[in-house]
């Protein structure tokens, strides 16, 4: 399975394949378990149907790696355009950005100052910017951002981070977010790290993401814990029913077409659940991610795909 896992995620960074895959139809019809649709009209679309199920949504325009300044800022546009559109549309729904869509590989300052906009932006219509986590060399520099925004009067409380339970450095990263209260979304991790900053057994990481669970469930502050293995999310409830933790004081998610059932039977007991919709064109390395997290969806892809 490790094997499976790493060819996986060695071929989200292929270029020919993707370039292959995301002009191809039968790419669109592949990713479309995963993916809501190439447009925010599809995915707004979407987000108003999982709303009607009893979920939040957070909606994410896919793209990474952008190459200009010009680039990053049309990638920004979408964003603006979305949060614009949830409070036109009364939807409940927030963001989910990638800051090297904003430049962040071009320059640190241009990515914070497009983060800080969105921010303004989030606030002003009543909504929140989650800044999603990427590979271990960005983790200081993508913290840093947000924890200087939090700081700011007029971005406070309006901006979160996602945490990576299998980095090892995690559980110090999170006690300095608590300090701060800066809202944490917690997952597992979806890229090929090495075992000098990450976990390599996933008994190790599943250990982790379950005490990371507990120092968030007991912050006073929102958070989000963020997986599909049932095994985690029987721990988190467990441990909230345990210490008096009312289901409104945090919520699961999980990703668009991943264990709907496990949605719908957790808002069926009372929890809250957010799904993570992803759009666009530049599908291929999240929807190969997808699959290396869990290898089980290419089988579920595969007796779909030739059974329609």
């Amino acid at each position: 399975m490790a094997v499976l896992r790493s060819g996986l995620l060695a071929l989200s960074r292929n270029r020919s394949l993707r370039r292959f895959c995301e002009q191809s139809s039968l790419g669109a019809r592949l990713s479309s378990r995963f993916v809501a649709g190439l447009t925010i009209s599809e995915a707004l679309r979407v987000a108003e149907s999982v709303n009607h199920q009893g979920m939040a949504v957070t909606l994410d325009s896919l793209g990474e790696s952008v190459t200009s300044e010009t680039e990053a800022h049309g990638a920004a546009e979408v964003y603006h355009s979305l949060l614009d559109l949830i409070a036109e549309r009364n939807l409940d729904a927030n963001i989910s950005v990638k800051l090297t869509q904003m430049g962040l590989e071009q320059s640190p300052t241009l990515a914070e100052s497009i983060a800080r906009q969105l921010a303004l932006h989030a606030r002003s219509v009543g909504n929140f910017v989650r800044i999603d986590m990427e590979d271990s060399h960005l983790t200081q520099i993508t913290l840093d951002i947000v924890r200087r925004l939090n700081a700011r009067v007029e971005t406070r409380g309006s901006i979160g981070i996602v945490i990576q339970a299998y980095l090892y450095r995690s559980q110090a990263d999170i006690e300095q977010l608590l300090a701060e209260g800066i809202r944490v979304r917690l997952c597992k991790g979806a890229y090929n790290e090495s075992a000098n900053v990450a976990f390599p057994r996933k008994a190790d990481v599943d250990a982790n993401f379950v005490r990371l669970g507990q120092l968030l469930l007991e912050s006073p502050i929102y958070h989000a814990i963020a997986t599909h293995d049932e095994t985690m999310v029987a721990a988190a409830k467990t441990f909230a029913t345990a210490h008096g933790i009312a289901p409104s004081r945090f919520e699961f998610q999980m990703l668009y077409g991943v264990r709907r059932d496990l949605q719908k039977a957790l808002v069926r007991e009372g929890y809250k659940v957010r799904v993570y919709v992803p759009f666009g064109n530049a599908w291929y390395p999240y929807f190969m991610r997808r699959l290396a997290e869990r290898p089980a969806n290419l089988l579920f892809l595969a007796r779909n795909f030739f059974r329609s």
